[in-house]
Formats: structure tokens, C-alpha cells, sequence
């Protein structure tokens, strides 16, 4: 598989995981650990448990086959989600793609913190709810919108921010009680991380 912008790595599509026990906690589990937070995040928050998370995770993290989660847009920019599984140095890169371009722009990664610019509240949901029909890849906008929610790092998201992300958490097979708690872990990192960067930027801002 080959992604122009992005020439490193046995890049393999990756959509196929998505629907495997343990793969949302291997993706988001990480976020839910804050220094503010009194309880330990679980799998279980996510309707997983740890052998899910383990045996996925071996698959996740193969430094043979880099799994690939495209995420395009009908009209505008889309995103790409690579996990990058080089020998000392695993983490989760994030591209755009732009129409007119033959090639992807990398944005941010995942390296155990976040680092890179990202996307606006507004620009994330609207990826995520344009998904491209003529396109193999994530076309479930729940998935999607997912898939993206690292790449939120902005401190106004709308009162409706926390019931979307519940929503999206429980049609991915999160219990309903456990989403709600995820779903506070998860933006009370992401608002929080964005409150610490006053220069930020959304790379789509201008366009």
C-alpha cells in the first residue's frame, strides 16, 4: 500500500480491525489517563477487557504490517491515521489530504503525547459526518468521528460535544455507563491539552 506524503513503513489498509475486540481501547485508552483523573482507566470502559486489548495489540504494533485507517471527505479535506511501528520508536501519525493533491500532509503523532497541529470541533465533525461513497475505506460516521477525536485540540467545543462522543462510544459497542465516564476522561484531556497551547493553529485555518 502505497500514501504519496508519506514514504516509510509497510503500510497495510487497516479498516478491517476496526470491528475486533480491543481495538478502541489500544486507540483511546491512553487519552483517558490524565493527572487530574482519580479513577484508573479500563478496557471495560470501552466493552473490552485486557485480553482483547492484548491480543490486538500485537497486531496494532507490528512493525512488518503498519495498519492504515483512511478517512476521507466527499467534499474537502480528509484524514488518513497510520500507526508507525518502527523498532524504538512506535507511535500513531496523523495526514490530511487535500483535493487537488496527490499527496498527504502529516499533521501531528501520537508518541504517548501529542504533538503536531490539529483540528477545530468543527472541522473534525465534518469530516467525519462527509464520508466519500465512492471511496474503500471508514465510511461509518460513528468510526470516524473516532478515529479523528485525537486530533481535537480545541478549547470551545460545544455543549453538545460530550452526548456526540457518548453516542459515537456506544455504537462502537461502549456500555452506556461506561461511555459516559470515557467520554469525560476523554474530553477533559483533550479540552485540557488545548488550553496549554495559546499559539495553536488549525493547518485547515484560512483554507
Amino acid at each position: 500500500m502505497l500514501i504519496k506524503g508519506y514514504d516509510v513503513g509497510p503500510l497495510v489498509p487497516g479498516e478491517s480491525l476496526l470491528v475486533h475486540p480491543g481495538f478502541w481501547s489500544n486507540y483511546l485508552l491512553a487519552m483517558c489517563s490524565d493527572g487530574g483523573c482519580a479513577e484508573r482507566p479500563v478496557p471495560e470502559w470501552f466493552g473490552e477487557d485486557g485480553a482483547d486489548v492484548d491480543a490486538l495489540s500485537e497486531v496494532l504494533f507490528d512493525p512488518e504490517h503498519w495498519p492504515v485507517f483512511r478517512v476521507p471527505a466527499e467534499v474537502g479535506p480528509g484524514a488518513v491515521v497510520i500507526y508507525r511501528n518502527l523498532d524504538g520508536d512506535y507511535g500513531t501519525d496523523y495526514l490530511l489530504t487535500h483535493p487537488g493533491r496527490s499527496y498527504a500532509e502529516q499533521i501531528a503523532s501520537w508518541d504517548g503525547d501529542f504533538s503536531g497541529t490539529g483540528l477545530t470541533w468543527r472541522e473534525l465533525t465534518r469530516i467525519a459526518d462527509s464520508p466519500s461513497p465512492a471511496a474503500e475505506d471508514v465510511q461509518d460516521t460513528a468510526t470516524r468521528f473516532l478515529l479523528l477525536l485525537p486530533l481535537l485540540t480545541d478549547p470551545n467545543v460545544p455543549e453538545t460535544a460530550s452526548a456526540r462522543l457518548i453516542a459515537a462510544l456506544t455504537a462502537v459497542g461502549a456500555p452506556q455507563d461506561t461511555a459516559s465516564l470515557a467520554a469525560e476522561h476523554l474530553l477533559a484531556h483533550l479540552t485540557r491539552r488545548s488550553r496549554h497551547d495559546p499559539a495553536w493553529t488549525s493547518p485547515l485555518s484560512g483554507s
